[in-house]
């Protein structure tokens, strides 16, 4: 059964649409009301629930080792990594990948109750669906017993299967524009997984997700002193070559993966050495790759078949594949990066270091600690303090170069796009109500002219003087918050929610429909820091995927699409489900271990 497209390619059935117009139709289209949700199935088709794990038979899978907590590489203390202070560098190698997908997409526990299990990860995903799949490319690196090649990270058996032999004389000219010792990390989507819980509205889904495991992948590298950053520059087709997405004769009969895209990663201490190397003259990093040299590269030695998810599809959403093939990337601009910004930002984290850098727990254990919390109790509250650190957390600090953002930012291209409209419920020293938090102070005019003239925008007392943030309305807003977020309790039992609310059409036209799946990229990277803050905090937040668009907008007085509701999130004092037993990530290897030596 296919799902009739109402998002055609064509205007009654003759003039093209234009792709910006297309991914807004899709946007439009795929909007919740008060009245009916966006389309899905209407149930759950449990006998073909997708596969949450991918696997490529015939690929050679490398066992990473299963490190604990207190074996090295430590991880800094949370505060310190943001900091950048008081981070080893280290070196690329079996442990410390193991350590960096471990932070970014592993296994975080196993829950249990009665004859069911399910895995929880570190990177999260709406409705624990996990369309996400990660790959590394790596070439030559000493100390790295490993075939230049690229390969998919296994989360079930953290592992790495090699998908494919490069030849090293390509692979290493690809990389020679990078830093000594780097390699390339890519993330693709299994729109299936999404959809076929949540219908036409999945393919918003998938990038919030690749926004969340952008978030996991750099904060994992940064407890590593790895740098990373986003090669946006990077048409798609290139993506999908080098990740072997296109290669239909390796997915014959199993879903396919839709190319996202791809960041490179570096140890920071072959940058200071390279930059005294150079007296400390600029050193440009590229944001793309060369088409013709990454042709070169794929045309290396491929592996393994996937596995086919779900045995039956009984809807297929083509809204879902137009709104993909609309926000394709396809051009291909040749943007880079001074690593003379970086080398100051090293600098300065040194000097500007904070005695709370080697204070409070440590980074490793909020990760491995981090959950989506399910519900929410009503009472706690957190201090203004905890409330306005979170709030700088978020902050880009759009007027530095890329390389002197904070972490996670500085893997991010791109100037913030996305604001938060917040309902303050359980802040003490805050008075309940509606707030904005402008993440860029640049745009505060062009976001006050979106919404409502009469809003009052006050300024809030003991806020930092440099955190753009706003009080719009005063009064109790939680059932007003329970309302927009599909009548979820979340919403309003907790501390504090928000909805992230996007710089809509105006970007899309500026800069192309390929950005609409970065608004959600940069949503789920902003939740993930959120995820992490609430943690540190010792609350618990939650990602809200189902809103009700338009009521949201109409809280504040938007009129059209220059600003557009993208992600909710909530945070407060989680209610534990006592009847779930919690497993360890992975003692199912662990006793398959002890089963083999006995």
């Amino acid at each position: 059964m296919h799902a009739k497209n109402l998002n055609p390619n064509t205007a009654g059935g003759s003039t093209p649409i234009d792709s910006v117009d297309r991914v807004i139709q899709y946007h439009v289209q795929t909007k919740h009301h008060f009245n009916r949700y966006s389309r899905s199935l209407g149930y759950l088709d449990w006998a073909n629930q997708p596969d949450s794990f991918r696997r490529f038979d015939g690929a050679q899978l490398i066992p990473l080792p299963l490190l604990k907590p207190d074996e090295e590489p430590l991880s800094p203390t949370y505060n310190g990594m943001y900091e950048r202070t008081g981070v080893p560098c280290q070196p690329v190698s079996l442990k410390t990948l193991s350590r960096f997908f471990e932070f970014a997409l592993a296994l975080s526990a196993w829950k249990k109750a009665g004859e069911s299990e399910w895995a929880l990860r570190s990177n999260p995903s709406s409705g624990n669906l996990h369309p996400t799949e990660g790959y590394v490319v790596l070439s030559q690196i000493h100390g790295l017993d490993l075939a230049a090649g690229l390969y998919h990270y296994a989360p079930k058996e953290h592992g790495m299967e090699q998908r494919a032999d490069f030849q090293a004389d390509p692979l290493a000219r690809l990389m020679a524009a990078f830093p000594h010792n780097a390699f390339l990390f890519g993330l693709t989507s299994v729109h299936w997984r999404e959809a076929w819980k949540y219908g036409e509205r999945a393919f918003r889904y998938c990038n919030h997700d690749v926004g969340h495991a952008i978030g996991t992948a750099r904060i994992a590298a940064a407890t590593l002193g790895w740098n990373m950053v986003l090669l946006d520059g990077v048409d798609q087709d290139t993506v999908a070559m080098l990740l072997g997405t296109g290669r239909k004769e390796d997915f014959d009969g199993a879903e396919l993966e839709h190319p996202d895209c791809l960041a490179v990663i570096w140890p920071s201490q072959h940058v200071k050495r390279e930059m005294l190397d150079v007296k400390r003259q600029g050193v440009e990093v590229p944001l793309f790759l060369d088409a013709a040299i990454v042709k070169e590269v794929a045309a290396g030695t491929w592996h393994g078949k996937a596995n086919r998810l779900s045995q039956e599809h009984s809807v297929h959403w083509d809204i879902i594949d137009d709104a993909a093939e609309a926000s394709w990337k396809q051009q291909t601009p040749t943007p880079a990066i001074d690593l003379q910004g970086q080398f100051s930002s090293l600098s300065d984290a040194l000097r500007a270091s904070r005695t709370t850098s080697d204070a409070g727990p440590m980074a490793g254990q909020i990760i491995r600690q981090r959950r989506s919390a399910v519900s929410f109790d009503g009472k706690t509250s957190i201090a203004a303090s905890s409330f306005f650190q979170m709030m700088q957390r978020v902050m880009p600090l759009a007027e530095c170069s890329q390389l002197k953002r904070p972490m996670p930012w500085d893997a991010w291209p791109y100037d913030p796009v996305i604001h938060l409209l917040i309902f303050v419920h359980r802040v003490d020293g805050l008075t309940s109500g509606l707030y904005c938090l402008v993440r860029d102070s640049r745009k505060v005019s062009f976001v006050q002219q979106a919404m409502n003239p009469e809003l009052i925008w006050s300024r809030v007392p003991g806020c930092p003087t440099d955190l753009p943030f706003y009080g719009l309305l005063e009064g109790d807003a939680r059932k007003l918050a329970v309302q927009v977020s599909c009548h979820q309790d979340i919403a309003g039992d907790s501390a504090f929610s928000f909805g992230m609310v996007a710089e809509f059409e105006g970007t899309l036209r500026e800069r192309g429909a390929w950005w609409y799946p970065r608004l959600f990229w940069e949503a789920g990277l902003l939740g993930q820091v959120m995820y992490l803050e609430a943690e540190a905090a010792g609350v618990r937040a939650t990602g809200i995927g189902c809103f009700f668009d338009d009521p949201v907008h109409e809280i504040i007085g938007i009129q059209n699409l220059a600003m557009q509701s993208v992600y909710h999130f909530t945070v407060g004092g989680p209610v534990e489900d006592q009847r779930l037993q919690v497993l360890p990530p992975y003692g199912h290897l662990v006793r398959e271990e002890v089963k083999s030596e006995t």
